[in-house]
């Protein structure tokens, strides 16, 4: 037999070896087999994501004109700021908003930009845009905390006009 020839089986030996070696040991601990490592995790959303959901859920209750949602929003010991002052709890909180409510068409509505949340995971700040009539005319900002039953409820929220600057 020639020389490359033996040298290619003695090659091709040495591989199957090697391959059967490496088949039928287990893994390092703490990893995952090739295929794990591949596969896509199903998606869980981040803390933020479910923040954002509240908060979007939040201010769909203005505009479905739904008060018994919007109060299923609040803490139980929340404070709200508004033209009329501070509003300490649900009851409070409740009764100023109401009259918001009455009529067919929302008189605003809010949208978040942004969402923050603390390392903990239980408390997070959203911050946006309230509007009338499509018309950006102020900003709002939300402190939601996680509560029993993991579910998120505003603490605090306060709102401010935008001031218009006058042209230079």
């Amino acid at each position: 037999m020639p020389i490359h020839t033996l040298k290619l089986l003695a090659l091709i030996a040495g591989a199957t070896a090697m391959l059967t070696s490496c088949a039928g040991s287990k893994p390092k601990s703490g990893t995952a087999p090739p295929a794990m490592i591949i596969k896509e995790k199903p998606h869980t959303p981040t803390v933020k994501e479910q923040v954002l959901a509240t908060e979007l859920a939040f201010a769909k209750t203005m505009a479905d004109r739904d008060f018994n949602g919007f109060v299923r929003f609040l803490s139980r010991d929340a404070i709200f700021f508004s033209q009329s002052g501070v509003q300490r709890g649900t009851a409070q909180i409740a009764a100023d908003w109401e009259p918001l409510f009455k009529d067919k068409v929302a008189p605003f509505s809010w949208t978040p930009d942004a969402v923050e949340v603390l390392s903990s995971g239980d408390l997070a700040l959203s911050t946006g845009v309230v509007l009338v009539g499509g018309k950006v005319v102020g900003r709002f900002n939300s402190v939601w905390r996680l509560e029993a039953g993991h579910t998120w409820r505003v603490v605090f929220d306060k709102g401010e006009q935008i001031c218009a600057t006058p042209a230079p």
